[in-house]
């Protein structure tokens, strides 16, 4: 038998620390590998973290209520698969009546002495690192909060928070809106971003939804707008392949490269209170749109509770953003990392336009598509909103 460690994994491109909130299992219970065995809360949502192997619990290090860190181990799973992460020197072999949990919450992390300066480097995560870099900002002279004096992202934000105060008192930000606070800083200061609108007429989707509502058996969900744009987004996507991918790696780097999707899996923002989440429907080209209508009303609903799955909220390439009818016309959004793209949908409104040389009054809105400019140009990007408004406007779609 093998002791594999249990770690925290990366929930999303700023999350450094999160919060125990639920351990599903007990010490000595049988667990699988891919379910579900502990709930953690990150700055965003409380989101399940899978098993890393099958076996016997036979330690949990992290109690709930505890902070845990990315990459933390939080418990052992006694297991008969290879190992996935290596285990302690000469391991013992834990029975349920002496798994008791240990006193130090964090056995992987640095003793406390260990200081910001080890051995000549500076103890930084990546995404600080970076934002240093871009606004000239002297890792050494930070006080790191993450483990072992580690400077995390909060700790670069909250100097630049000051410089821009000219006072030493950090503006109270709730978690979630620290978090957002983070995301959209990386973007803007690692991702170079270009937009490109177009008009759409909704006309046709308007009339199938109200024909394909009266199809739905009772019970199931409400079909929306917001259904019929997700299977367009998807179609585009797989259409133009050039689009559906994410950059990875630094530019300067023979690393570099850009990563294609392995289908369209597409975030829908969605409001909260005291900031936004961006749960993703995944393989959203197999979906037709009864099936859409569902998956989409049950991860809205969810992500107002804050009950999110890790998988939900990693993924996706692409984002829809859609302020809805008290909207405005046209607005830009800013790309979520490391997403490649964002589509901001301006609300509808009824406009006269011209059509086979009459003048009519159609339901219009503007689309504004945010790319980052180190996967697509403008030329490919024009090509997916031309391609997205036909598939809006024509009668091609799928129901079940």
């Amino acid at each position: 038998m093998t002791l594999i460690a249990q770690e925290i994994p990366k929930v999303g491109l700023v999350m450094e620390e999160v919060k125990v909130v639920r351990w599903l299992k007990n010490v000595g219970d049988q667990v699988v590998a891919g379910e579900t065995l502990l709930e953690v809360e990150t700055e965003k949502s409380v989101v399940e973290i899978e098993a890393a192997a099958t076996g016997r619990l036979a330690q949990i290090l992290v109690e709930v209520d505890s902070p845990a860190a990315v990459g933390d181990q939080v418990a052992w799973i006694e297991s008969a698969e290879a190992p996935v992460a290596a285990a302690p020197a000469a391991p013992r072999k834990l029975e349920p009546e002496t798994a008791a949990p240990t006193a130090s919450p964090r056995p992987a992390s640095p003793p406390a002495a260990v200081t910001t300066r080890d051995a000549g480097r500076i103890r930084s995560s990546p995404v600080a690192r970076q934002l240093a870099a871009e606004r000239g900002i002297d890792l050494g002279a930070i006080t790191g909060t993450g483990p072992g004096g580690r400077v995390q992202l909060d700790d670069v934000q909250r100097v630049i928070d000051r410089s821009r105060a000219g006072t030493s008192a950090a503006p109270s930000l709730t978690p979630m809106r620290r978090a957002l606070a983070r995301a959209m800083t990386l973007s803007n200061a690692t991702v170079p971003q270009f937009t490109v609108s177009r008009e759409v007429e909704w006309t046709v989707p308007q009339a199938l939804r109200r024909e394909f509502s009266a199809k739905l058996p009772g019970g199931s969900a409400k079909l929306s707008l917001t259904d019929f744009l997700l299977q367009a987004v998807a179609r585009a996507l797989i259409e133009i392949p050039g689009l559906n991918a994410t950059f990875s790696g630094d530019p300067d780097a023979a690393d570099a490269r850009i990563v294609p999707a392995s289908g369209a899996h597409i975030g829908l923002v969605v409001a909260v209170d005291n900031g936004l989440l961006v749960p993703v429907i995944h393989d959203v080209e197999r979906l037709g749109l009864a099936e859409l209508a569902r998956r989409r009303e049950d991860c809205v609903e969810r992500s107002l509770k804050s009950r999110l799955k890790r998988e939900e909220v990693e993924g996706a390439t692409f984002s829809i953003s859609n302020l809805g009818a008290e909207g405005p016309d046209r607005f830009t959004a800013i790309i979520n990392p490391p997403q490649s793209a964002i589509l901001a949908v301006g609300r509808q409104r009824d406009c006269v336009v011209a059509r086979d040389g009459a003048v009519v009054v159609r339901p219009m809105s503007d689309l504004t598509l945010t790319v980052d400019h180190r996967v697509a140009d403008g030329r490919l990007a024009a090509q997916f909103l031309a391609r997205l408004a036909a598939i809006l406007e024509g009668r091609d779609w799928r129901l079940e």
